[in-house]
């Protein structure tokens, strides 16, 4: 039992955000194209096809956030840093992380305030019955708190890169 859970959370740190945003973005895009067609060709439309993919696109853009952050392609200044002394470019990344948390837990607190807020009064997307705005809104504070855990993962590898005195991972060009 051991073997096989530590082989799913290798994996799962690999590819969660990949899921997610195939996931939310394919149902947006289903829904999309389903509704067009519906629209021009039956003269239909389903009342939610409007605001249901507005919704997952929240899951889609914050997810992502998460994701460039941790494959190191969110913004930042690397045409500067290159040029800086190497304890200047480890100090750079901590300030980075630093950043990224104090934005991250500031995100994560307000916006836990708007989940519970829509959770408690059964707020339900428009054009619907039973979905709840809450579990869209929900992609936020969780894609943040994702965040936080891809910069902490950065963070010690800069450590470890930092302490072996290999070259950081600084991409000299906006192409890599």
């Amino acid at each position: 039992m051991k073997g096989t859970s530590m082989p799913t959370l290798k994996w799962l740190d690999a590819n969660i955000e990949r899921i997610i945003i195939l996931i939310s973005y394919t149902l947006m895009a289903s829904i999309v194209f389903v509704e067009v067609i519906r629209r021009f060709a039956f003269n239909q439309q389903a009342a939610w096809s409007s605001t249901i993919p507005i919704y997952l696109f929240l899951w889609v853009v914050w997810t992502g956030c998460a994701y460039n952050v941790r494959i190191r392609t969110h913004l930042r200044f690397d045409e500067l840093r290159v040029r800086m002394s190497y304890g200047a470019q480890f100090a750079c990344l901590l300030l980075d992380a630093a950043l990224w948390i104090v934005f991250s837990v500031i995100v994560i607190y307000y916006t836990v305030d708007q989940v519970m807020i829509s959770r408690d009064n059964f707020a339900i997307v428009q054009g619907t019955d039973d979905v709840m705005q809450w579990w869209f809104y929900l992609a936020t504070p969780f894609a943040f708190a994702l965040l936080i855990f891809r910069v902490l993962q950065n963070v010690a590898e800069d450590i470890a890169t930092f302490r072996a005195g290999k070259p950081f991972k600084i991409q000299v060009g906006i192409l890599g």
